[in-house]
């Protein structure tokens, strides 16, 4: 007599552990709508500056890269380090929700007033006769201003709702982007590059706006608080400090490139870091998602913390690894088929510099660490020490070596800040232990 076969279809059985998993089901759709996000901006992004690589040349996309990465260096200082810092107090208060995010706001758009006048300064001192490099950096820093408003994204990420940050953020992207190849197709002065970027900033705010009043009513509930000021500044500014260091560890070899060896090897260099770091998106989504579920589990027990850290520490080292091996050997030839033989020498550059995404992937999942743990400060000591190293490096490999010595310091320092520097510390070695772990293979990790 046959039975009929009461086994659930895998599909189905996956949805009814999801049902019972609000919680785990809640992350899933969050990262999804991180990864659409991130997929459409870097994924697209990647396809206009290709195009704009192509029309600009290895010249002028060197120096269009060079005032961004001026830029970078103390754009850190608008966001004053407190991204995580929001997210978490939030989380762990949600009663002092509106205090919390009035205040952010506030100093962030005071850091952003800071910034403006200093980045300008800075390119007056380095480049006094360069008024087109001064020009593009005062309109690409003006952004700074509108990128207050991406307080707004940090409460929606508290509540694991970033499907509202990514409807904004990436239609401001789609229309700005539409808004790039109609200035190609019209051989648009490289200024008109620059306007793009500050369009696309106005843009973003504007839909985060939007979403938070359509879900929260507004902005006008939010209120300033000298007290919390002062909470979030002494929690975040060793966070700070280290984001002004990452950004020196990450930019300043463009810089440097530019000064030493010329806007071409800034060009050269910049398309095969523009491979290189097109998936760094995949750990600040994962991690993004999954820092609210980290923080919980510190306060249920010590073990799933441990056991929740280590996971994802795994995850992105294996996902790293599985980037940057075939990329290694088809370096080369991305270039040349995807940018044009004037790029084809940045294909050994990309095959060094896309192994420091490993360290990268392991870095961004240490920064939940750090933060749950309230270690911000030895944050801020591990990224000062990788960019003291970069910038020790660049000084002797970019005269030497040009764009291929600039990929090498930035692996070496990447691999010290990242990963070694926690092994020094007694109350970091464990973390650091666990990301040399998650390296080696399944079988001997077991």
């Amino acid at each position: 007599m046959n039975q009929t076969s009461t086994k659930a279809p895998p599909s189905l059985g996956i949805r009814a552990r999801l049902a019972g998993r609000p919680e785990l089901q809640k992350v899933l759709s969050n990262t999804g709508w991180l990864f659409v996000n991130h997929v459409a901006r870097y994924g697209l992004g990647f396809l206009i500056e290709l195009w704009m690589a192509r029309y600009l040349g290895p010249q002028q996309f060197g120096l269009y890269n060079y005032a961004i990465a001026l830029v970078a260096l103390l754009a850190p200082v608008s966001t004053l380090g407190m991204n995580n810092i929001i997210v978490r107090d939030i989380v762990r208060d949600p009663s002092s929700r509106d205090e919390t995010l009035g205040t952010a706001f506030s100093l962030r758009l005071v850091g952003a007033l800071l910034t403006w006048p200093a980045i300008i300064l800075a390119v007056s001192l380095l480049r006094p006769g360069d008024g087109l490099v001064r020009w593009m950096a005062g309109i690409i820093a003006a952004g700074a201003l509108f990128q207050s408003f991406d307080t707004i994204e940090y409460w929606f990420q508290s509540q694991v709702k970033s499907k509202f940050t990514v409807l904004a953020k990436t239609s401001a992207f789609i229309v700005v982007a539409a808004i790039r190849v109609a200035f190609i197709r019209m051989s648009a002065p490289l200024t008109a590059f620059a306007y793009a970027a500050l369009i696309e900033t106005i843009l973003g705010a504007i839909g985060l706006i939007i979403a938070y009043r359509r879900i929260e009513g507004g902005l006008l509930k939010w209120r300033a608080s000298l007290a919390r000021a002062g909470s979030l500044l002494r929690d975040s500014w060793p966070l700070l400090l280290s984001w002004i260091s990452i950004m020196v560890y990450m930019k300043i070899d463009q810089v440097m490139l530019g000064e030493w060896s010329g806007d071409r090897a800034v060009g050269i260099y910049s398309v095969a870091v523009r491979l290189s770091e097109v998936w760094y998106f995949i750990p600040m989504i994962i991690c993004g998602s999954l820092l609210p579920s980290i923080v919980e589990a510190k306060k249920i027990s010590e073990r799933l913390y441990l056991q929740r850290l280590q996971r994802l520490f795994n995850l992105l080292s294996l996902i790293a690894c599985a980037i940057a091996i075939p990329m290694t050997f088809l370096s080369g030839w991305l270039l040349r088929s995807l940018f044009g033989e004037p790029y084809a020498e940045a294909g050994p550059v990309l095959a060094v510099h896309i192994w420091a995404g490993v360290s990268v992937f392991l870095g961004v999942a240490k920064e939940s660490y750090l933060v749950t743990e309230g270690l911000t400060r030895f944050s801020f000591v591990t990224a000062l020490c990788g960019a003291v190293i970069n910038v020790a490096l660049n000084l002797y490999l970019i005269p030497a070596y040009g764009p291929m010595g600039a990929a090498v310091a930035t692996v070496i320092a990447y691999s010290s800040a990242g990963v070694l520097i926690c092994l020094l510390y007694a109350r970091t070695r464990q973390i650091g232990l666990m990301m040399l772990k998650s390296l080696l293979p399944l079988r001997i990790r077991q």
